[in-house]
């Protein structure tokens, strides 16, 4: 973990988009909460994604992130209650990640049928930006959800392009078609 600062400074310095660090919560309470949100703060990061931290359980994170100037993003299913769609729109800084299905992360063939509803549901509620994430493996299906979110959230279908293809070239390509996608989404 100690080389994760250094990585994030560096790539802080070339990007000009925000960088969201995504984790589980037990290197970041191994690494110590203060530690770990000034080292990710001094590196560049703009926030933090913990899947396996419930709002119910992250006000101690919470305050760290806020002293740290971060935004702590939680996540919503599509089973998610009222009551913690409330919760998590009064606590989630940034913007909200929307998880498209229920389940485990990975590319799928389609986007949910419900899954308009779901981001109606939470946007009567919230705030802050809406992002969709889980399961979108295609140009195409982002394209679809960007109509319906404020942002789009695609990484097990990067990750299996640079798995596949060590020069990126892969990677590349898919990023063109996906922001030509992004950019016209009338046409798709």
């Amino acid at each position: 973990m100690s080389r994760i600062p250094s990585v994030l400074s560096q790539l802080s310095q070339i990007v000009e988009i925000p960088l969201i660090f995504m984790t589980y919560f037990n290197p970041v309470l191994s690494y110590g909460l203060e530690e770990f949100c000034s080292a990710c703060a001094s590196s560049g990061v703009s926030g933090l994604i913990i899947p396996d931290l419930p709002p119910e359980e992250g006000s101690e994170l919470e305050a760290v992130t806020q002293r740290q100037n971060l935004d702590l993003i939680y996540l919503l299913a599509p089973t998610s209650t009222e009551e913690r769609i409330r919760l998590a729109a009064q606590r989630s800084r940034g913007f909200i990640y929307l998880v498209s299905v229920t389940g485990v992360t990975g590319a799928r063939d389609r986007v949910p049928a419900d899954l308009e509803a779901f981001v109606t549901r939470v946007r009567k509620v919230a705030a802050q930006p809406l992002c969709v994430g889980f399961g979108i493996s295609t140009p195409e299906q982002a394209s679809r959800i960007a109509r319906i979110a404020d942002g789009v959230i695609m990484g097990s279908r990067i990750i299996q392009l640079m798995e596949a293809d060590e020069s990126m070239v892969d990677v590349a390509d898919f990023t063109r078609e996906l922001r030509y996608a992004l950019d016209r989404p009338s046409r798709i």
